[in-house]
């Protein structure tokens, strides 16, 4: 066997072995689960060792926003800045 394809045999187990020692971690612990989304998927991927739930797919229409009723308690309110000739300390 040449010495290179043993090197990539080499790094071909040792990835292995860890991919095997971070799902064990995760057996231990728990996943640690992030929020995933593609096009039309929401799913949850494990940080440590990439594992993904089945997940929701995304395929009915956004949820349209109505607003009703007085205008002006849906405006962002912007706070009063207090001028400098009131400023007390």
């Amino acid at each position: 066997m040449p010495a290179a394809d043993a090197h990539e045999l080499g790094d071909g187990i040792v990835e292995r072995v860890m991919a095997r020692s971070r799902e064990f971690w995760c057996g231990l612990r728990g996943h640690d689960n992030l929020m995933q989304f593609e096009k039309e998927r929401l799913f949850l991927q494990c940080a440590s060792c990439g594992h993904e739930t089945p997940g929701w797919a995304l395929t009915e229409a956004p949820p349209r926003v109505v607003l009703r009723g007085d205008a002006r308690r849906h405006a962002l309110i912007r706070p009063r800045l207090i001028g400098a000739e009131r400023r007390i300390a």
